[in-house]
């Protein structure tokens, strides 16, 4: 099968993907959207002018970056409202509250290599319960709004540390495997693409379209576990680069139809047999796999329910 390309690349920013794309009319919602890559993809979607709900455990925090964020897109329909998704009832409340037509969800909030084993209030490993349990909580409760946008986008971001380890069905909270911070992150990763295969299995029929991603490498908050990047200064990206991808699978229209792709530097990865030790990225066969995707859905509707 042929590799779906664009002529965007690495060093692609938010802006240059979204240029020309009106989304007047639309409405958005970016979890973690007060930081890095999550600023980045609200200010590029309002800029073309979409409605953004910023998503996000500290709203008092995001208040002053909403305001800055309002400034700079030329466009006040930015909103935040509260979501903790290592709490189940927390994104329970937020989907009840949610009204009316959903055209693009960006599953972009994360945690990264937890030092020692943590656990949700729900009792799921803290990484898996956040960077994917919430968000698969999140999209089913919001399925109704989705379905109702006649076009709807879900764009999960997934990384290259998905490299460092399968989705581990037997024991998921590491009750028997030996928890490593970089593992239980691997594993919350490749959740996080499968269910953009899942979404595509299940919910092509109503129009709605899910790929998932690597955003680069950006120095954020989300390295305050492990000191820092590692990566090399040439394979680095700035926040406004790493957002290109998320906002070329949210709003572009070279991606119409398209679905259930990994995707890196605007366009889609190729799938590697090892992993890289060249920070060359790439993607597992397991992250993309049918049945697991069939697998982890069905587990986590039992999970989340």
């Amino acid at each position: 099968m042929t590799r779906f390309t664009t002529h965007f690349g690495f060093q692609s920013t938010a802006a240059e993907v979204i240029a020309g794309v009106d989304l007047t009319g639309r409405k958005a919602i970016v979890t973690g959207g007060a930081a890095g890559v999550g600023a980045e993809t609200v200010r590029a979607l309002a800029g073309a002018g979409a409605a953004v709900t910023m998503a996000v455990r500290r709203v008092d925090l995001a208040e002053p970056v909403a305001a800055e964020l309002r400034r700079s897109a030329s466009n006040q329909a930015i909103d935040i409202k509260a979501l903790d998704l290592s709490d189940l009832r927390s994104v329970k409340a937020f989907t009840d509250a949610w009204e009316g037509p959903l055209d693009i969800l960006v599953n972009n909030a994360g945690i990264m290599a937890v030092p020692e084993l943590e656990k949700t209030p729900q009792g799921f490993e803290l990484q898996f319960g956040t960077n994917f349990l919430g968000h698969f909580a999140l999209t089913i409760g919001l399925y109704t709004a989705l379905a109702a946008a006649n076009g709807a986008r879900v764009v999960s971001v997934s990384s290259t540390g998905h490299l460092f380890s399968p989705v581990i069905f037997d024991d998921l909270n590491f009750d028997f495997v030996p928890y490593t911070p970089i593992g239980a992150y691997g594993q919350s990763k490749t959740a996080a693409a499968l269910l953009a295969v899942g979404i595509t299995q299940r919910w092509a029929d109503n129009g709605i379209r899910s790929n998932t991603l690597h955003p680069g490498a950006i120095a954020t908050g989300l390295q305050k576990y492990t000191g820092g990047l590692k990566t090399p200064p040439d394979r680095r990206k700035t926040p406004e680069q790493g957002a290109s991808t998320s906002v070329l699978l949210a709003a572009s229209p070279l991606l119409q139809g398209t679905s259930g792709l990994y995707f890196e530097d605007c366009n889609e990865a190729q799938q590697v047999t090892k992993r890289p030790s060249d920070f060359t990225g790439g993607y597992a066969g397991y992250a993309l796999d049918p049945e697991n995707a069939e697998r982890l859905w069905n587990l986590s509707m039992k999970l989340i329910s």
